[in-house]
């Protein structure tokens, strides 16, 4: 799947695409042939960078109640010809879920689709398991038998039929299936049932990689392997040393650290971070400064999982560094440190957000960092961060940051928040957001009382109002 082309920001394209608050608001005050047009572009080209993390289906789903959208658009998308030849789950797995959710409000003509394209589709496992959740027993029965016609009767198509059994999200239509009164249909569920257990247990007794009884040279031997075969192994390898090796193994630790080979170093980076070694952090510096890319990358990520008064003190000597481990150094201090270092982990986020942009990784961090030590004077980046990056995910840690260091938030980011995709940030907006707003106890009340909505959404709702509560 490619990148997502993501519009501007203060486009109403843009803002759904985001999945932010006013996106619906603007849609909702739009033409709406335009909002429409825009919806329909977001739900059929995903525009989440990471699509199995970021929540858009509910939002989306919502906005097409919202305007009483029409489904013509979804219903070629699944059934193009694309459909035959790109098996991607990411081509229809928004469009699947945002049906699911129309379903479960009511919509029949979005259960009928799904039912449709669990039968006939490519995407067929993911229709089905939102089928699961919101059909009816007859609606999944009458599915059994396009579904295990997908399978040849041939020992590899069981096989397959075995796997699909095993891996179903939902097993909820298997086990109608494996009950169904027709012998060809239960007869062959309750085969790969037992299949699936079967290969399920025969994969737990096949373990591989280290045995009890390696040494330490084993250890590295195996890390070095993976590295040879394009597989980092050298996170499980530090989890083996600490399993085999002595306080008689450590000179060779510490020296595979300092001059071994690239699986050896990463691993005997990470065990002695881990270990919290009096070496670790030196060595750990002289990795970054010498070691190639995947050592330094190994030695920063062994860095900032390290704890201590110790650690803190040297990332905030390393704070200034024009490297990656500076860049560590400031997130390490945006977790860990006080308020003293308020200053360097401001800079590091201004620098972030100035060197590579509102979605930098680095991000994720830094922001924590400024809400947790209450940086008044990072709410202007805070706010650039939270209108530009097309992440959903770190728009609401964002907005976390915001209602710590923005008085301005609960009038202004905090209400849009109470109509953003994801449900962590509505619910920061909903225990913040001023109910001086006619549109914030409406929307609270509408909350309160949707079904599809988060408990914990909705504990934080009625914390904030009650059945009587004045709409001004």
């Amino acid at each position: 799947m490619f990148d997502p082309v993501i519009a501007p920001s203060g486009t109403l394209l843009g803002l759904l695409q985001r999945g932010r608050g006013d996106g619906t608001l603007h849609a909702l005050t739009a033409p709406r042939a335009d909002a429409l047009a825009a919806l329909n572009h977001c739900v059929l080209s995903d525009p989440r960078h990471d699509w199995q993390v970021e929540n858009r289906s509910l939002y989306y789903a919502r906005l097409y109640l919202d305007l009483n959208g029409e489904l013509d658009e979804i219903e070629t998308h699944l059934f193009a010809v694309e459909d035959v030849f790109d098996a991607e789950e990411s081509r229809t797995g928004l469009a699947l879920a945002v049906l699911g959710h129309l379903a479960s409000y009511g919509r029949r003509d979005a259960l009928a689709l799904l039912r449709r394209y669990a039968a006939t589709g490519t995407n067929w496992a993911w229709a089905l398991d939102e089928l699961a959740l919101r059909d009816d027993d007859a609606g999944l029965r009458a599915l059994a038998a396009p579904v295990l016609a997908r399978f040849a009767t041939d020992t590899a198509g069981e096989a397959e039929l075995a796997a699909a059994v095993r891996d179903a999200f939902e097993p909820r239509p298997w086990r109608l299936w494996a009950e169904d009164p027709r012998p060809s249909i239960a007869t062959r569920v309750r085969a790969a049932q037992e299949a699936g257990c079967f290969d399920r247990w025969q994969r737990q007794m096949r373990p591989t990689g280290p045995r009890p009884g390696w040494s330490v040279g084993a250890v590295f031997e195996w890390a070095q392997q993976g590295i040879d075969r394009g597989a980092a192994l050298h996170v499980p390898a530090a989890r083996c040393l600490s399993a085999v090796a002595g306080p008689e193994d450590r000179p060779e630790i510490v020296r595979a650290a300092r001059e071994g080979t690239e699986g050896a170093r990463c691993t005997a980076l990470r065990y002695l971070a881990d270990s919290d070694d009096p070496d670790a952090l030196d060595l750990i510096e002289a990795a970054v400064t010498s070691g190639p890319t995947p050592v330094a990358e190994a030695a920063v990520d062994a860095f900032e999982r390290m704890r201590g008064d110790l650690v803190v003190d040297r990332a905030r000597g390393w704070a200034r560094r024009p490297d990656r481990l500076g860049a560590a150094a400031g997130r390490v201090l945006a977790c860990r440190g006080g308020a003293q270092d308020s200053e360097p982990v401001l800079a590091a986020l201004r620098e972030a957000v100035r060197g590579e942009g509102p979605d930098a990784p680095t991000l994720w961090t830094l922001v924590d960092g400024a809400g947790r030590l209450g940086i008044a004077c990072a709410a202007p980046v805070l706010r650039h961060v939270y209108r530009e990056t097309a992440s959903s995910h770190l728009r609401g840690r964002t907005a976390r940051a915001l209602a710590a260091t923005d008085p301005s938030f609960p009038s202004g980011f905090a209400v849009e928040c109470l109509w953003d995709c994801e449900e962590t940030t509505r619910e920061i907006a909903a225990r913040h957001a001023e109910t001086g707003d006619n549109r914030v106890v409406e929307r609270l009340r509408r909350l309160a009382a949707d079904p599809a909505e988060e408990d914990e959404v909705q504990t934080a709702v009625r914390s904030r109002i009650g059945p009587d509560t004045p709409a001004g």
